[in-house]
């Protein structure tokens, strides 16, 4: 620990309480994750579905794509509707209807509003009561709302088959005709919704909060924010004043100012001799931008779908590439190539960490290589074959659509993807561990390094602890854990050490101030980030306490993000430093633009859906897409495009980055990200907000008030953006393929 002792007792403090107080939650989460019953029962004696016909109607909503066409408790895609949300005021309307006409002989619609009132205050009455029996594991329902469901599932069942009457529904929802062509399946589907939504509509024993903590907003089931839900967003909020207020203090009375080392005369990373397993890295890189450009260019065909729900331009093409199929290859495309990305430049860092290629380095860098093209080929295919509904159902899961996002893959890919994950690591540790040995030098950085090498390596494994049939709240729990805790943690801190190890090896800052730095902002990264795992959760079957968890931290996690602003100028300030710095002007310009887009995307937009009774009306809608187009690519495409650069710079040493290219495409992502979320997804995600917070989830989702023109008009308005983006995509990969890694660009000395 040496001098860091302090700093490395803080980080290890951090992460023993927070990861205790994750794995504790997460104990709340699994005892009482809302209970699937052994029977739902009418009170007349008749059996409407068990245990099992839930679960497989689980199953069946996996197979047709699960949270990549529409969303449940809000978790998913944005164009079909929020599974639950729908069929529970389809249910609540079928009731008050066949309520009416038992009473007065016409509609809910047609009656007085103190005879609407009434019913709906019976509504409730019959609704939101827990009659779960934990001896017999059944929920009895009233005949009236059996009526309901059997009514309800009528339209399921229409709806995801090819019913004529219902095709311009389907063509609303981007859904394919057809759907899912077994019968039998979807009734068994249509009992999986009625589950999630008896869970938002049941009361939660002990409480007067359904098992979702009131979601979906529901005006006649009585669905609003709860009393905890107020508390804990105003906790939220002065949490976060706090925190911004002891980061700027302790900046200003704990930061240790030092001039800068003097740079040398040429790039010192450049003095040592490419290794084999570093020439090696440069066909990942041509990974990578493969990966980059077809998700650019499925995601522009996805977004299309918004408007022309079966068609591409008039061409019929849903029934060959679905809405559910290129959404998933879009969001695993971006995980692949922003981790491939990851794992190349740490294997470009592994020799120059151990002094040169351990024994066998390429080898295993060419066999991890291979490893990576089968499990994207093999899953991609997989989503296609399942999705078309030619893969047999019991084997969807394993090798086709687990349908839970990011986590697409079936699961057989999955664990490969792992296995392939543990080779990289042991390729890192054989180079690492022998440096961390030598006694010659400070060693904290290079250790903080290792740590999160390690992390990276086996973190992603979390999402192997939930099965085909888990209760999705508990699916829910490790899910995130993957895709906020290894993503937004495990890897911002492995960015940050790794920055700053390149960048004191390249004498450009000193070793002591880059380990403090990088120390420091793990452990600010940490403190909120890991609890903040549960600010995902608030409404996903988990109890008040995960809400209070999941808000308080996840406040502390927008702290850090206040001060990137300076981290920007530092990174933008390093081309001074040294001539030769010149050669690395487009990879610091990415980090530049990783540090703006932390602030905003993931500080701005993401503090703006983050507290409880915002989340409450806005999860689900475009405003939830702007936060993941505006930090998943912002942050995390960004610091994977710097590091492809930068390693492109030094595996193509003669090479010069053509400056006129790499600014259309710098700028072009850019301008193209702004235009994107400014212009259509964050106006279409405000307008759903209102009519969320004054009518319901229900509305603000559906294609009623989706396709009405004005929206459609800011849908099409998104095209704009769309072009610029994948302008300044095209550019960035002509750069890296064409005139880098197939060295037809200008050339320049080694030194350049």
């Amino acid at each position: 620990m040496g001098n860091y002792r302090y700093l490395w007792w803080t980080l290890i403090a951090v992460l023993a309480v927070t990861f205790g107080i994750l794995g504790l939650s997460g104990v709340e989460v699994y005892r009482k994750a809302p209970p699937i019953p052994t029977q739902v029962v009418s009170a007349s004696g008749e059996v409407l579905m068990t245990r099992e016909d839930i679960l497989d109607g689980q199953t069946a909503w996996q197979s047709t794509g699960g949270m990549q066409l529409g969303s449940i408790w809000g978790h998913g895609a944005y164009q079909a509707p929020d599974w639950t949300a729908d069929w529970l005021h389809r249910e609540l309307v079928a009731w008050l209807d066949n309520a009416a006409r038992d009473s007065e002989g016409k509609p809910f619609d047609a009656l007085d509003p103190e005879k609407k009132a009434a019913l709906t205050y019976r509504l409730q009455q019959d609704y939101r009561p827990n009659s779960y029996d934990a001896a017999t594991g059944t929920v009895t329902v009233s005949d009236r709302r059996a009526a309901a469901m059997v009514e309800t599932a009528a339209y399921y069942d229409r709806l995801y088959g090819a019913d004529p009457a219902l095709r311009q529904t389907r063509d609303n929802y981007a859904m394919k005709e057809g759907t899912l062509p077994d019968a039998e399946r979807r009734a068994k589907l249509a009992d999986f919704f009625f589950w999630t939504a008896w869970a938002a509509s049941t009361e939660r024993p002990g409480t007067v909060a359904t098992y979702t903590n009131n979601w979906p907003p529901e005006p006649l089931i009585g669905n609003h924010p709860t009393p905890e839900n107020i508390l804990w967003s105003l906790a939220c909020v002065i949490i976060l004043i706090a925190g911004i207020g002891a980061l700027i203090w302790g900046w200003a009375f704990l930061r240790k100012h030092e001039d800068p080392p003097v740079a040398a005369a040429s790039d010192p990373l450049t003095l040592a001799p490419l290794t084999p397993s570093q020439k090696a890295v440069g066909k990942y890189l041509f990974v990578v931008l493969t990966l980059f450009v077809f998700q650019v260019f499925i995601g522009g065909f996805t977004a299309h779908y918004t408007i022309e729900g079966q068609s591409f331009y008039g061409v019929d093409v849903s029934q060959w590439f679905p809405y559910a199929l290129t959404r998933t290859w879009h969001v695993q495309s971006a995980v692949l190539w922003i981790a491939t990305a990851f794992l190349a430049a740490g294997l470009f860092l592994a020799p120059i960490i151990h002094g040169g290629d351990p024994k066998y380095q390429k080898l295993g860098v060419d066999i991890l290589f291979w490893a990576l093209i089968v499990v994207v080929v093999g899953s991609f295919a997989g989503n296609y074959f399942a999705l078309a509904h030619i893969m047999p159902p019991k084997l969807n899961f394993w090798l086709g659509h687990q349908g839970y996002e990011y986590l697409d893959l079936g699961r057989f890919w999955q664990i490969a993807l792992f296995v392939g994950l543990l080779l990289w690591l042991a390729l890192m540790l054989r180079a690492m561990m022998p440096a961390l040995r030598r006694k010659d030098g400070d060693n904290s950085l290079l250790w903080l390094l290792t740590v999160f090498t390690i992390a990276i390596g086996l973190f992603y494994g979390s999402g192997l602890f939930y099965g085909e049939r888990t209760n999705i709240s508990i699916m829910e729990y490790w899910r995130w854990w993957v895709v906020h805790l290894w993503v937004e943690g495990i890897f911002e801190v492995f960015a940050t050490a790794a920055l700053a190890f390149i960048f004191a090896t390249m004498g450009l800052v000193s070793r002591r101030i880059a380990t403090a730095a990088s120390l420091a902002s793990a452990s600010l990264f940490m403190v909120g980030g890991v609890p903040g795992t549960f600010h995902h959760m608030y409404f996903s079957g988990t109890t008040t306490p995960i809400m209070a968890v999941g808000a308080a931290f996840s406040a502390l996690e927008v702290v850090p993000l206040i001060v990137l602003g300076y981290e920007a100028w530092e990174h933008w300030s390093l081309r001074e430093r040294a001539p030769w710095m010149r050669a690395v002007r487009w990879p610091l310009m990415c980090f530049v633009s990783v540090a703006f887009w932390n602030m905003l995307g993931a500080g701005v937009f993401g503090f703006m859906i983050n507290t409880p009774v915002a989340l409450f009306y806005l999860q689900g809608l475009n405003t939830t897409a702007v936060h993941a187009h505006a930090a998943l690519f912002g942050v995390y495409g960004f610091l994977a495009l710097g590091f492809t650069l930068l390693v492109l710079r030094y595996i193509r040493p003669e090479i010069a980055f053509n400056e006129r290219l790499m600014a259309t495409g710098f700028w072009g992502l850019n301008a193209g990200l702004v235009l994107m979320i400014f212009t259509s997804l964050l106006p279409v995600g405000l307008f759903q907000f209102e009519a969320s917070v004054t009518t319901g989830m229900w509305y603000a989702r559906s294609d009623t008030f989706l396709q009405q023109d004005f929206l459609e008009t800011l849908r099409w308005i998104r095209t704009f953006g769309d072009v610029v983006f994948i302008a300044g995509a095209i550019a960035v990969a002509w750069q890296v393929v064409i005139l880098g890694l197939w060295r037809k660009g200008a050339r320049v000395s080694s030194a350049g």
